[in-house]
């Protein structure tokens, strides 16, 4: 197994840096951004208090290193476990918002999970979260054709801490090297993404991407939420959320937890159905033109 560095210290002082004022982007222009270049970063979305909370909750749950390095760990289904910000925030009001324009469906949640890059992590391969086939790291759920990751960031992301890490587009070519299940340790294209605590960055669950290391001397914690659209199951049945437990999360919470199986799909889809419309809001290039 590779347990090389992604990048040296010396290579994040001339990586190329994302230079976009962020906050000031239309919803529509946040659409053409996650749809085109494959993610998009909302700042401030968590209040200062939300961010204090979540670092309390989720810092006392217990880490499993990962197999290549013991500086990076993390915690999964977090919404079974006693972190009532951390639940909340999965119906955290402006970023739902925002998911429910760019899919234009209900959302679903398909995971919650913590992660945590100590000092010495040695950066995440880049790689994609959806595997049209399933796969023994992420299971059926990434054979699922639409998916967003929600990746809260709890500590400010400098260029020495873990910052994001993708390459814009990845998600649109049609080539060979672009195999959602093709890893890389670094890409020439690649680009680094900061931001402040309490943002949270989006990505398209089919573009290239990770996270530089951590050459600084403090952790870099990240909360991550995973969402997609009602009709877009896996390709077969998963196993489902025991319902019992489903039933004891907070009321506005139950409803990202329905069936991990639901598929709104037609199966059965004639050529030629009695009911065709003759327009569509979210197929119009000027979804990306639209004011808040």
């Amino acid at each position: 197994m590779n347990t090389s560095f992604t990048n040296s210290l010396e290579q994040l002082a001339v990586a190329h840096q994302e230079d976009i004022d962020w906050g000031t982007l239309t919803d529509a222009e946040r659409i053409r951004s996650i749809e085109l270049e494959g993610y998009v970063v909302l700042p401030d979305v968590l209040t200062p208090d939300q961010v204090t909370a979540l670092r309390q909750e989720l810092d006392g749950l217990p880490t499993r290193a990962v197999d290549y390095s013991p500086h990076q760990r993390g915690c999964t289904d977090v919404q079974w476990t006693d972190s009532p910000t951390a639940i909340e925030v999965i119906a955290n009001p402006p970023v739902v918002a925002f998911l429910r324009a760019l899919f234009g469906d209900e959302l679903l949640c398909t995971s919650c999970g913590y992660s945590v890059s100590d000092p010495g992590h040695p950066g995440i391969a880049i790689h994609t979260d959806a595997q049209p086939y399933g796969s023994k790291i992420f299971g059926l759920q990434a054979s699922s054709p639409v998916l967003a990751r929600v990746l809260y960031y709890l500590d400010d992301l400098t260029p020495e801490r873990s910052p994001f890490k993708v390459i814009p587009r990845s998600h649109l070519s049609l080539h060979r090297d672009a195999n959602p299940y093709h890893r890389y340790l670094s890409h020439p294209d690649e680009r680094m993404v900061t931001c402040r605590a309490g943002s949270a960055a989006i990505i398209n669950q089919k573009v290239f991407h990770g996270n530089y290391p951590n050459h600084s001397d403090s952790s870099r914690r990240m909360y991550g939420i995973a969402y997609r659209p009602a009709w877009a199951g896996p390709i077969e049945d998963v196993e489902d959320r025991d319902p019992t437990r489903v039933a004891q999360l907070p009321a506005q919470i139950q409803p990202y937890f329905r069936s991990l199986n639901t598929r709104h799909i037609d199966f059965d889809l004639p050529n030629r159905p009695d009911d065709m419309a003759r327009d569509a809001a979210g197929l119009r290039p000027q979804r990306w033109d639209a004011q808040k």
